[in-house]
């Protein structure tokens, strides 16, 4: 397994322990052992010579994708393996600076606590978006450059682009031929602001703000994949994008060239979820046997498997990880979730909903202080570490998905054609 029982992180140079078999960087253990001349983790006595290096090899390919400019990005040919030592370098320097301010980070000053998550309650409905038929709203992204806007993508294969502030739809983007399954954001100083979508039609696209004309412009078409695209993410860098596919691969793409930079080989099993570690280092990917796979995103490689104990088979449909780094949310059956220690690669917590409560959707608040559940009896929001339930949210029945806005100030949640808000009065 890749991470340090010390540092709870990937290890660089990772080396196993021949007393008790964990995993370490082997700068800190061999200055643990230099300092203690013990186990961390046993206190049984430990020398340097105890200690076993670890190499992981490349699991992947990586295909790179050649575009026409505006257009398709098509499945290509494997080309060199693993990622190109540019992207590498991005992903490094990117994980020593957010991993340094993260140990550090306390909650900015006035964010939302847990008591005041409790006194929430519904503040606003924006009804009839999308179309009617076929009705729904399933995937739902918040600005945070913009706080008044929000990206939906509907059953109707459409993404949309609203300004609560002002009550109107900025954009209406065609070009899937099936239902929506994630939207996102990628915002970046001094770049446009890029609309991103992945749908069951087995492609994603991209939309770039367009600054003269302010519309949104078709900027890429991924058809890497062949199944349905269920996982989107931007990662830490701003440069890459993760899709996770049904056709069991997942890919890494450019932001700024529109290339493809990698393909997984195949799995063997599909890819029902995706989340990025906040770090960077990590991709989290859910399948439908109850598994979470923990993929070291440099090399392709699995560097951990989570499954909870005697679980009946489930999907493993949605994944979070929290803002600090530590853990990560995920359904452990169909009508409970878990939040998983990534330190110990065991669950810290399972949390039952009840036999009538269907997860559809999991998400951390920035600060990691609590998480919300959306389901199909409404939503539900917990503190993390007590797992105390701070709030119901079932005004609007059934919930897709659900979001935290800027500092914690409101919770958004999708319901049918509907995005509701609750919040302070």
């Amino acid at each position: 397994m890749f991470f340090c029982a010390i540092s709870g992180e990937p290890p660089q140079e990772p080396v196993v322990s021949a007393k008790s078999g964990k995993v370490y960087e082997k700068r800190l253990i061999v200055k643990y052992i230099s300092e203690n001349g013990t186990d961390p983790i046993t206190g049984d006595k430990l020398e340097e010579s105890d200690l076993i290096a670890i190499k992981a090899g490349l699991d992947g390919n990586c295909p790179s994708a050649s575009t026409t400019e505006d257009v398709e990005m098509a499945e290509s040919a494997p080309a060199e393996e693993g990622l190109p030592a540019n992207i590498i370098s991005q992903i490094d320097e990117t994980h020593q600076t957010l991993s340094a301010a993260r140990k550090k980070r306390k909650a900015p000053a006035g964010y939302t606590s847990p008591a005041e998550v409790k006194t929430f309650t519904a503040q606003h409905a924006i009804p009839s978006l999308h179309s009617a038929s076929p009705a729904g709203i399933t995937s739902l992204a918040l600005s945070r450059q913009s706080p008044s806007q929000f990206l939906t993508g509907g059953n109707d294969k459409i993404v949309q682009l609203y300004d609560r502030s002002t009550d109107k739809v900025l954009a209406s983007l065609k070009g899937h031929t099936k239902k929506i399954n994630q939207v996102a954001f990628r915002e970046r100083e001094g770049e446009p602001t890029l609309l991103l979508s992945a749908g069951a039609d087995k492609i994603a696209k991209i939309w770039s703000h367009d600054s003269a004309s302010g519309e949104y412009l078709p900027k890429s078409t991924i058809r890497a994949h062949k199944g349905e695209v269920t996982g989107l993410a931007v990662h830490p860098t701003s440069t890459l994008l993760a899709l996770s596919s049904t056709d069991q691969t997942y890919s890494l793409h450019d932001l700024v060239t529109f290339n493809q930079v990698f393909r997984s080989v195949a799995s063997e099993e599909p890819f029902t979820s995706l989340a990025v570690h906040p770090d960077g280092m990590l991709l989290a990917l859910g399948t439908p046997s109850s598994t979470i796979q923990i993929y070291d995103i440099r090399t392709g490689g699995i560097a951990a498997s989570l499954k909870p104990a005697d679980a009946p088979p489930f999907t493993v449909n949605t994944l979070s990880f929290s803002e600090n780094g530590y853990h990560l949310i995920g359904p452990d059956s169909l009508s409970s979730v878990a939040v998983w220690d990534l330190r110990k690669q065991k669950a810290a917590h399972s949390i039952s909903l009840g036999e009538d409560f269907k997860v559809h959707k999991v998400a951390y608040d920035f600060s990691a202080q609590y998480f919300g559940v959306a389901g199909t009896a409404g939503g539900r929001v917990f503190a993390h570490k007590t797992w105390e339930e701070l709030i119901k949210l079932d005004e609007g029945g059934d919930m897709q998905d659900i979001a935290f806005g800027n500092n914690g100030k409101d919770i958004w949640g999708v319901t049918g054609r509907e995005v509701r808000i609750w919040g302070s009065t």
